[in-house]
């Protein structure tokens, strides 16, 4: 029977278990984050994942899907900069909860705000492929439903992200959204400041590279 266990426990086993633990994840999120993290159902690989497929899906959908809803001016598009407008928010929000809620009391620690936060992300990979594949079947008349259906997905997993943070941390619902609003604010301080942070990094870099040119030029 143990070794029968063990077996079962293999790292894969474990992994395809954890992925499929997504999916009670968006069905039942107050269990599902809870289970997620305190009872150890999640993985960082399945973690991973699914943030690898929500990026994955992002760029597909610039090019399979219809010209209706986009239009991609491939000369201009910095794929990498496209992927930050994904990675560098959800940094901001991983640093920014953990950082306030270690403060307040909160329970959970900066890789449990981090997977929890990418099994949000579920619903994105879930529903936007199939309706991509569906935006080259619709007319203009009926654009309305993909628009309607694709913003619905992103709220949706707003309100799992939320979700997510109340259970990881025990926090009542009034607490959970008072420290969201906080972290959507630690967000803005953190991007105010690395703005700082750059520009005086780039004042600096051309006032040594000004004093080259000059001594440059007088030798």
């Amino acid at each position: 029977m143990i070794a029968k266990l063990k077996q079962f426990n293999t790292p894969k086993e474990k992994y395809i278990d954890s992925l499929k633990f997504a999916l009670y994840c968006i069905s039942h999120p107050l269990d599902g984050f809870w289970d997620l993290t305190h009872e150890g159902r999640g993985t960082y690989a399945a973690a991973n994942t699914i943030l690898f497929l929500t990026l994955l899906i992002r760029i597909l959908k610039l090019r399979y899907t219809s010209f209706i809803f986009v239009q991609v001016y491939w000369e201009e598009l910095n794929i990498f900069l496209y992927l930050a407008s994904v990675l560098f928010p959800l940094a901001l929000w991983v640093v920014g909860n953990w950082g306030l809620t270690t403060l307040f009391d909160g329970k959970g620690r900066l890789g449990q705000v981090y997977m929890a936060t990418c099994y949000a992300l579920t619903p994105y990979p879930l529903v936007q492929f199939p309706l991509m594949i569906f935006s080259n079947f619709v007319t203009v008349d009926e654009a309305e439903f993909y628009s309607t259906l694709s913003a619905l997905t992103l709220v949706y997993a707003a309100i799992l992200v939320v979700v997510a943070m109340g259970q990881i941390h025990e926090y009542s619902a009034k607490k959970n959204l008072l420290f969201t609003v906080a972290t959507l604010f630690a967000m803005l301080v953190m991007i105010f400041i690395l703005m700082i942070f750059f520009s005086m990094i780039s004042q600096g870099v051309s006032y040594f590279i000004s004093i080259a040119k000059e001594l440059m030029f007088r030798i």
